[in-house]
């Protein structure tokens, strides 16, 4: 029990890791943004980078919170930019590469309304003062428990299509030995997208430190697996390949 109490009072080293993440999301959001002005078009680039920049705001906040300590507004806008938009932008890239511009489009336009709307219920939700801990940062602060029932919805739709998208894509690409080095990336791709949604639901239940670790690792496969896909390939690579494969910028590397 003292060690529980001293743990939530003081900053471990664990606290820690979400500068060092902060760090790597600006660097890997910039590199996204340069390949899209490069290639001039990839609506998938601009919606990955809006997800490792809200990924960056997330870990930002957190690294500020163990820094400075905790309040009730950086424990809302923590919430917002890692519950709500913490994968739901990457996994939206995704969805426009794995399926029709038109689809793609209406789904931006069901889902992001909601994620707006969720959002306005995190700020308006009154809290509970006592469950605001001095250097972590938690859901259990807000007060109306229905809006967090909310997020799982949310983070479904961002393994569906961002999870689920790069196993398709691994699978798709591991069927030729010209294209094996982006089925390598999207498994990482996907090990990575799977991390913080494990330690989101560890962060759920008060293990906030092992969100901190899945944030981390997450991005740093996820960045691996973008440098795979993106290497450059034969012009044998696509020789009978039509698939549309979903890893991040497999519609604009051509």
């Amino acid at each position: 029990m003292l060690a529980q109490a001293a743990t939530a009072t003081q900053p471990q080293l664990v606290h820690y890791i979400p500068i060092a993440t902060t760090a790597l999301s600006a660097i890997f959001c910039t590199i996204l943004l340069r390949r899209y002005l490069k290639k001039g078009r990839g609506t998938h680039l601009l919606w990955w980078a809006a997800g490792v920049f809200f990924y960056g705001v997330g870990t930002a906040l957190e690294a500020t919170i163990t820094l400075a300590g905790n309040s009730i507004l950086l424990n809302k806008a923590w919430y917002i930019a890692g519950a709500l938009l913490g994968g739901y932008p990457l996994a939206q890239g995704t969805v426009y590469l794995l399926l029709r511009r038109r689809t793609a489009n209406v789904l931006s336009l069901i889902s992001v309304p909601v994620i707006i709307v969720v959002a306005i219920f995190v700020i308006l939700s009154p809290v509970n003062l006592d469950k605001l801990e001095p250097h972590r940062p938690g859901g259990a602060v807000l007060a109306w428990t229905w809006v967090r029932a909310c997020t799982p919805i949310i983070n479904l739709y961002a393994v569906l299509f961002l999870f689920g998208g790069a196993i398709l894509s691994a699978v798709r690409f591991g069927r030729h030995a010209a294209t094996r080095h982006r089925a390598i990336g999207n498994w990482f791709i996907a090990i990575g997208a799977i991390l913080p949604a494990i330690g989101g639901s560890m962060a759920k239940v008060g293990i906030v430190e092992g969100l901190y670790i899945g944030e981390f690792v997450g991005l740093i496969l996820i960045w691996i697996g973008y440098a795979y896909c993106v290497q450059k390939r034969s012009a044998a690579s696509w020789s009978g390949e039509g698939d549309r494969a979903v890893n991040i910028d497999a519609g604009v590397a051509a």
